[in-house]
């Protein structure tokens, strides 16, 4: 384990791959943690140098109290990866990580390669239903709301066919911190960058499960139309975390991406 001072708080974070490889970020999504992205990493780790880390709030990084804001999560990720030396580099994120990724390019576009929106979008969700979340996780507890966001998280029958999978991420998603969840959540409730994404210069490639009813293909799809050098692509059998359910098809993707837009 690997942990760092950045802002005044605790990242904890991961290299893999090969040393001398391309540099690839990857953030995760609210209520996980760099554990998401394992299988995609090991299928890119023979040629990228890829950094993976718990954003602030969650997994083993320090959860300050909120609300947080899109900025300081961008700042966290601007401070990481400068420290870590990436300064150049591909950077991938889902869901809210993917609106961290959308807020990094349109702040430090120098410092990009390549970008990879998955199963996110420029507004995502509501302020009310945000804020309803916020009083929910608080008054309740993540257990007893976390059936219905693995519901959210996975394809129909994902929790029949891999039961000890489906608990295994309930665990990592109930054992989130409170005040790291809710403040991730009041980052979704405050942010919207429908009209910015226009502005963002680097080659994108936008991709979303099927089956994903948290950000719903036609979502992720009109984002995509907004960023002028955007591809969009649809992945089948995979709901909000292809990362979990399809990571071969999805790393395949991604290397398409990189191998045209750093490679080529």
């Amino acid at each position: 384990m690997s942990f760092i001072d950045v802002n005044g708080i605790t990242l904890h974070y991961r290299l893999a791959g090969a040393p001398g490889g391309e540099p690839l970020v990857f953030v995760n999504s609210l209520g996980t943690d760099l554990r998401i992205w394992d299988e995609v990493v090991e299928r890119l780790a023979g040629r990228y140098r890829i950094l993976t880390y718990d954003k602030r709030g969650h997994g083993l990084s320090d959860a300050p109290p909120g609300p947080y804001r899109l900025d300081g999560l961008v700042a966290d990720l601007a401070g990481l990866t400068q420290q870590l030396g990436f300064q150049r580099f591909a950077l991938a994120g889902v869901s809210v990580g993917g609106l961290i990724a959308q807020g990094f390019a349109l702040a430090h576009a120098e410092r990009l390669t390549s970008l990879v929106l998955c199963d996110t979008a420029a507004r995502i969700g509501s302020h009310a239903s945000w804020s309803e979340r916020i009083d929910l996780v608080r008054a309740n507890g993540l257990a007893a709301l976390s059936d219905r966001l693995l519901e959210r998280w996975f394809v129909p029958g994902f929790r029949v066919q891999r039961p000890a999978d489906y608990a295994g991420w309930r665990n990592m998603l109930e054992r989130t911190p409170v005040e790291g969840y809710v403040g991730t959540c009041a980052a979704l409730r405050d942010t919207d960058l429908t009209e910015d994404v226009a502005n963002i210069v680097v080659p994108a490639l936008l991709v979303c499960g099927a089956e994903d009813t948290s950000t719903p293909v036609d979502l992720v799809r009109a984002t995509a139309a907004r960023i002028p050098a955007a591809h969009f692509e649809i992945i089948a059998g995979a709901g909000h975390l292809p990362c979990i359910e399809a990571p071969e098809p999805l790393a395949r993707l991604i290397a398409g991406h990189l191998e045209k837009t750093v490679h080529g």
